[in-house]
């Protein structure tokens, strides 16, 4: 079976970490299993460099896998496309993602003021739009058939994305 797949997406610092983070302790109390996957825009380090796998890394290694008896962590030297990162994940996951704008999943748009409102005339997939507090955002800017929510509405989010998660497995 296609894993159910999600995505959060807007502008930077319009709260997309904050409300997967709360989405993801809301579908855990509910019994989901979550994974996520986030896109960053710039370059990231995933340890300190003093660590031995950063070292191993530094002395040309194109992959690395660090394990212990709690956790595992593997560093590719290379991008990965969305796709082979859902591929990766749990089958009975539900996939919550960051980012990735242009990807064809189904997705949330945040939007804290006007210039972010033209992501949704730019994005395909829209299903729900989260509004800020003190933003008003014109209901025909809505993407027909997308439904509007308060940022902090996160269980009605929550149910929404999992219900559209779930009718669009990937």
């Amino acid at each position: 079976m296609a894993a159910a797949v999600y995505q959060i997406t807007g502008f930077k610092n319009t709260g997309k970490t904050t409300l997967i983070c709360r989405l993801i302790d809301y579908l855990v109390s509910r019994g989901v299993m979550v994974a996520t996957i986030k896109h960053d825009g710039h370059h990231f380090e995933a340890e300190p460099a003093h660590t031995d796998t950063a070292r191993h890394r530094s002395s040309g290694a194109v992959w690395s896998a660090i394990t212990s008896a709690d956790r595992t962590a593997i560093v590719k030297e290379k991008p990965s496309a969305l796709v082979e990162l859902i591929g990766e994940a749990p089958a009975e996951a539900f996939i919550l993602v960051e980012g990735f704008k242009a990807e064809r999943f189904p997705k949330l748009v945040i939007v804290r003021k006007a210039e972010d409102e033209r992501l949704l005339g730019e994005l395909n997939g829209i299903t729900a739009v989260a509004v800020w507090p003190g933003y008003t955002l014109q209901q025909d800017a809505i993407p027909a058939g997308a439904k509007r929510f308060e940022i902090d509405d996160v269980h009605g989010i929550g149910d929404h994305i999992q219900i559209e998660g779930l009718r669009r497995r990937s």
